[in-house]
């Protein structure tokens, strides 16, 4: 009884989206984090480039958060388009996969090492970059080194939940970058205004969010 007490805060969906607001928060400790959803953004856009047709040529990761990926064809509004939503899919899907039991954290946190490691292969070209994939690749084998632990599945939906703080963080900075950035792109390929590309990928982030707490809500009734 004490043990199924103890974590019935961890099975809130709220409560956790608070912790993951705490450690978005924290210098230093949410730099990790920045750095992954970083990665699910800019892999994003280079899967996109290959699924219409073209080709990643590099992925950059930078110390402060930001990112960078080189790519070659492909259907242009598609790749821009897929940074900042395909952040918020992957938040999505790395909770999703968390919820459902042991062993799907246990096979998510292989998958995303899996990923990590087929990028730093094949499309990273400078040591930051390389540092910052092993270094993310070594917290997501901690966590398979401890998948036979309770606390994998918590780990995994905060971090997940911190990539879609950061999602839904992320574009508001676009308002005070409006060139050289993915709203700005879209805005000169289709002649929509790039404020509402940001709404857009706002109200994808915020969905996410109230769609993964309205399915907790539903798999605990």
């Amino acid at each position: 009884m004490s043990t199924k007490s103890g974590w019935l805060p961890l099975q809130n969906f709220w409560f956790l989206v608070l912790i993951a607001v705490l450690f978005s928060q924290i210098p230093i400790v949410n730099i990790p984090f920045q750095w992954l959803e970083t990665f699910f953004h800019e892999i994003s856009h280079g899967l996109a480039a290959i699924l219409s047709g073209g080709h990643i040529i590099r992925i950059q990761l930078f110390a402060n958060g930001a990112g960078l990926c080189t790519s070659a064809g492909g259907n242009s509004v598609f790749v821009a388009f897929s940074g900042y939503a395909g952040a918020v899919l992957f938040g999505m899907l790395l909770y999703w996969g968390a919820g459902v039991h042991r062993q799907g954290a246990k096979i998510i946190s292989g998958i995303l090492i899996a990923m990590i490691i087929v990028t730093l292969l094949l499309w990273v070209k400078d040591l930051l970059t390389a540092v910052i994939c092993l270094v993310l690749t070594a917290i997501f084998s901690l966590k398979l080194a401890y998948s036979r632990s309770t606390w994998l599945a918590p780990i995994l939906k905060i971090i997940s939940l911190v990539v879609l703080l950061n999602a839904l963080q992320s574009p508001w900075y676009l308002w005070s970058t409006p060139q050289k950035s993915d709203a700005y792109l879209l805005a000169q390929y289709t002649m929509i205004p790039g404020f509402i590309w940001i709404i857009i990928w706002l109200a994808m982030a915020i969905w996410g969010l109230l769609l993964l707490s309205k399915r907790n809500q539903g798999a605990k009734g």
